[in-house]
């Protein structure tokens, strides 16, 4: 069976020298191995196909045959890796928390515990007739949130 290591193995090196990073390295029961790539310009098609090219030399299809599939993780895709929030400051992110709560705004900042997005809310201040913008920052701790994936906004 071939495994998740072995294929890290096979392409960390070639990917951190072209200054990419690994997103997600996948193996399912029945040999289909799914790398999703990523980098801070995005990940051209034509580097997909160097590390899919990679994987074929290297890997023996006689003796044990497998599926491959190499692509960027893709827009609505949720963030695996803190490298992909700091990718992403800036645009506008999708959090859903623990709580199943969601939360959306633009992603402010980025540190090692967490990060912080700005929302922006209408709300009708007491006395008026009309709802103002309200934007306020709200800070969230990496372990307190389910899942967190850019959205496009028109």
């Amino acid at each position: 069976m071939i495994s998740k290591e072995q294929i890290m193995g096979i392409i960390q090196q070639q990917v951190e020298e072209e200054n990419y990073f690994v997103v997600d390295v996948e193996v399912k029961p029945s040999n289909k191995i799914i790398v999703h790539l990523d980098g801070d310009q995005g990940v051209p098609i034509e580097f997909c196909v160097s590390i899919s090219r990679l994987i074929e030399h290297t890997l023996d299809r006689e003796a044990e045959d497998f599926e491959l599939e190499v692509s960027s993780p893709g827009i609505g895709q949720p963030f695996k890796v803190h490298r992909q929030f700091t990718k992403n400051i800036g645009r506008h992110v999708e959090v859903v928390g623990r709580d199943g709560m969601k939360h959306t705004g633009e992603l402010f900042s980025v540190s090692q515990e967490g990060f912080v997005i700005k929302e922006e809310n209408r709300v009708k201040p007491e006395g008026k007739k009309k709802k103002v913008l309200q934007i306020s920052e709200h800070p969230f701790i990496f372990e307190e949130v389910k899942s967190v994936k850019e959205i496009i906004k028109f």
